[in-house]
């Protein structure tokens, strides 16, 4: 060990030297002693500048405490040296079920007030429609006394402290107003609150909604005229019924709006939501024939004239057992898709309307996985930089993604009705946004939860009540059914954007 005296800025530092290493280890000395970063330091030495690989045994350095000591001279800029955290740090295990929430970035649950989970896994499945709350926000004050209206205020709040708070929202406000509107959601026997029906609650709450909310320009404003579920969440069939026993009789054709499609689950183990959707939009009625002047079976086939961006389907999955005079749960396996194409549902006329998006979404859907086969097949160690990889600007916002999906439809020169309507899907196509499961084998109790796809990730977030946790995709494909574990029961499907 050779101790050197290194002189820089007008003062002289004794450094205590390790021959064995290189200039690299003595620069970081200095680094401690100064505050000059190592790629700032120019240190002479004998034959120009030190190196970092230099090895510090060929430069022959002298002990200053002997007469023949050495110095050396370094110059370079201190750098700012690092500033304690303006923040304390806390560990995770100091800190509350909010903090831990706020650093995972984990959303908002919903506490459970007493068999309130139907409450609270449909408000959080509708809080997928980010459109909802930008159109409550833009509601007109109600005037004089509106339940409907109260009732969309107090949801409005909620979606507001769901999005601002850390920890789980006691939602007090909203139960008190939904059972003012609606009594049946406050039966109550000795035990006290009974559990009620999702699929009832999300049908009230929509239907309230529905009477109240505006509909929205395609620049985010409120419409002239017209009202948001209409516009985002309801579809459009037309059905045409015949009669079976005398075809030559007028076939009547008529045009209905459902914004939640009700699918009815066929016989045997299991079954596809595609092939559901299909046995659902064909039905046997029974009327009065004023050909034969008498009841006679009709045939009802529908086909659909207009689908909204967001499409919710119910599995009916309760039936009424008149002789044990229960609500029985069907348990029956139905395997529903992360992307679903209504298409083939829709009129020949809808389907023209439809291609050229669902076109230009196949076309990058294409260029997507070839994209992919390419890099599988690169040579090891040949890495391709993508754009999110090499560029430093942020994420696109929903906003600008919107504009750019406006923007794709005007270029490849769709229906230019779909232009002036942003509640319309004009592709056809939809991914899995939303699921709202049961379990248990009766309507009247068990538990329920609501799921929500994870914007910008393939995971998802599993609401239950006010536990908050992150699953991967594949625990959404165990809610199909077959047994008391949570079965899907309203799929909730968003249009894909286009790029």
């Amino acid at each position: 060990m050779v101790q050197i005296s290194v002189k820089w800025s007008g003062q002289k530092y004794p450094v205590d030297v390790d021959a064995a290493q290189t200039g690299l280890v003595l620069k970081t000395q200095l680094f401690s002693l100064t505050g000059v970063a190592p790629d700032r330091q120019k240190i002479m030495v004998k034959g120009g500048m030190l190196k970092d690989e230099t090895p510090l045994a060929s430069l022959g350095l002298k002990d200053v405490r002997d007469a023949v000591g050495q110095q050396l001279m370094m110059m370079g800029t201190a750098g700012e040296l690092p500033k304690a955290p303006e923040k304390p740090v806390v560990f995770m295990e100091d800190m509350t079920d909010a903090q831990i929430a706020q650093a995972l970035k984990l959303p908002a649950g919903l506490t459970n007030l007493g068999n309130t989970c139907y409450m609270n896994a449909t408000i959080q499945c509708l809080r997928t429609v980010p459109e909802l709350l930008q159109a409550m926000e833009l509601m007109e004050p109600p005037r004089g006394q509106d339940q409907h209206a109260n009732l969309t205020i107090a949801m409005r709040s909620l979606f507001q402290l769901l999005n601002k708070s850390g920890d789980s929202v006691p939602p007090l406000v909203f139960l008190q107003v939904l059972r003012s509107v609606f009594p049946q959601f406050a039966e109550s026997n000795n035990h006290g609150f009974m559990q009620q029906d999702a699929e009832e609650c999300w049908g009230q709450i929509v239907h309230a909604l529905s009477d109240r909310v505006p509909a929205l320009t395609p620049t985010g404003e409120v419409a002239k005229e017209g009202h948001f579920v209409d516009q985002f969440m309801s579809t459009e069939v037309i059905s045409t019924t015949t009669c079976d026993e005398v075809p030559e009789e007028p076939a009547a054709t008529t045009i209905e709006t459902f914004n939640k499609m009700r699918v009815n689950i066929g016989p045997g183990v299991s079954t596809y939501l595609v092939s559901e959707i299909a046995a659902s939009l064909t039905e046997k009625i029974e009327k009065n024939s004023p050909t034969l002047n008498r009841s006679s079976v009709y045939t009802k086939t529908s086909k659909i004239s207009r689908l909204p961006q967001y499409l919710a389907i119910n599995f009916v999955r309760f039936q009424w057992k008149p002789q044990e005079r229960v609500k029985a749960k069907i348990l029956k396996r139905v395997q529903f898709p992360f992307e679903l194409d209504m298409t083939p549902f829709c009129t020949t006329e809808l389907q023209h309307k439809l291609a050229p998006a669902k076109q230009r979404l196949k076309e990058v859907a294409e260029k997507k996985a070839d994209e992919k086969k390419r890099k599988k097949q690169a040579p090891a160690g040949d890495v391709e930089m993508t754009p999110a990889e090499g560029s430093s600007s942020a994420a696109p916002t929903a906003a600008d993604a919107k504009k750019k999906h406006m923007a794709v439809l005007e270029e490849i020169g769709v229906e230019p009705s779909f232009l002036q309507d942003p509640g319309v899907n004009p592709s056809g196509q939809y991914d899995l946004v939303a699921v709202l499961t049961h379990m248990g084998r009766a309507a009247d109790s068990g538990h329920y939860i609501g799921w929500a796809k994870q914007e910008g990730s393939d995971n998802w977030w599993k609401y239950d009540d006010d536990k908050v946790s992150q699953v991967k995709q594949e625990a959404i494909t165990k809610l199909e059914g077959g047994g008391d574990w949570h079965t899907a029961y309203i799929c909730l499907y968003r249009a894909k954007m286009l790029e």
